[in-house]
């Protein structure tokens, strides 16, 4: 995923946060907002508790590549912030893909 399809700046993750929508499952929660960008942008985060920093930059750019994978930052229509849950780690990678995909289609950002 590039770095001009990455939501960086704190005011932008609360932003999306506080007013868009919110979709749930086992791995992630995903947060909608409309674009503001020439094209789709998503952030990741995840808490402390999940890992210590290596773990969760593992987890970071597992989740980078499968957005690359999936989404289609010059169609999409809406910006987005991923939290990663706890539930990610009993998981296998393509499992979490498979949650994510399913994430995005109903958020209709695929």
């Amino acid at each position: 995923m590039k770095k001009k399809n990455r939501v960086r700046k704190a005011e932008e993750f609360q932003d999306i946060i506080h007013h868009g929508k919110k979709f749930v499952n086992q791995s992630f929660v995903l947060y909608t907002a409309d674009r503001k960008e020439d094209e789709a942008r998503i952030g990741i985060s995840l808490s402390k508790k999940i890992g210590n920093a290596v773990q969760r930059n593992k987890i970071k750019r597992q989740v980078r590549m499968m957005c690359q994978d999936i989404v289609d930052f010059n169609l999409s229509p809406k910006d987005a912030v991923m939290i990663v849950r706890f539930g990610y780690k009993d998981l296998s990678y393509a499992d979490n893909k498979n949650n994510l995909e399913k994430l995005l289609v109903k958020a209709t950002i695929k």
